[in-house]
Formats: C-alpha cells, structure tokens, sequence
C-alpha cells in the first residue's frame, strides 16, 4: 500500500473515531482499507427500542450503517478526506438478537465526480443472516487542484 492510501486510511479512521455520536453509541473500527470498511458496536440496553424484546432500535442499526458507509467513501482513494449522506435506504431484514454485537460492513463501489456509491449489510453474531441491507449515495469532496499558469 502506498504512503498517500496509508494516509487516507489514517485520516479516515481518525474522524471516524472522533465523530461524537460513534463514541456515543460505543461503535468501534474493526477494519478500513481502500474503499471498504467495518464498524461494529456492542449491543446496549441504553439503545433498545421495544423494552419487551430487548431489541436494539432501528436507529442505533441505522447509524452503524451510515458512519460506516461513510468510512468506506472517505477510504476510497477518488472520492477525498470528507462526505455527507445525500441518501441512505435501509432495508430491516430481521431485528437483532438481544445481547448480541452488531457489526456493519460497507463498500463504496462506484465513484463519479461528486458521488459516490455505497453498498453496506449489517449483522449481529449469527453472521449468516443479515439483520439489514443499506444502498446509499454520498458526496465527493476533492481537494481542488492548482491551476497552472495562464489558466483563468
């Protein structure tokens, strides 16, 4: 891996790790390489959504999926150093069992001037059925190159 992919890597993973609703809902980074990376988070009474069941609340899901998608554009070595979600469909497959860790994992798979394209599933410990299937858009920031002399 080059020095500048290592950057881009690090600086990925380091606004991740400072983003205050990641540390808030305890979401760590398993894994982040070009274009791909992997969240996860333990499950937390403080976020269950139906207290009968123990099952974690959708949103908790959702936010998983989203930051972790978001990884995986800024780790994309054409998309740059920061995103915003432009859309985000979220299909819930099956809750996630109670007690279990939750772990989201995403790939941005297509990248065009000012979007980037993300495909993302997430599932608890029974890593066989998915608990939910993400496909989102995001935006693309490049640093914006010098102009060379003579250029308006």
């Amino acid at each position: 891996m080059s020095d500048e992919n290592d950057k881009i890597l690090e600086q990925a993973r380091q606004f991740i790790e400072a983003i205050p609703h990641s540390r808030a809902l305890g979401m760590q980074m398993d894994e982040i390489r070009p274009g791909c990376a992997t969240l996860s988070m333990p499950y937390d009474t403080r976020f269950v959504g139906d207290p009968r069941t123990g099952v974690i609340h959708g949103g908790a899901v959702s936010a998983l999926m989203d930051t972790c998608a978001g990884a995986a554009v800024m780790s994309h070595p054409q998309a740059g150093a920061s995103t915003a979600t432009l859309d985000l469909r979220i299909d819930y497959m099956r809750p996630a069992t109670p007690g279990q860790r939750i772990t989201a994992r995403a790939e941005c798979y297509h990248v065009t001037r000012s979007v980037a394209f993300v495909r993302a599933t997430t599932h608890d410990e029974d890593a066989e059925r998915p608990v939910a299937t993400a496909t989102g858009a995001f935006t693309v920031s490049r640093p914006d190159k010098p102009k060379s002399e003579g250029q308006a």
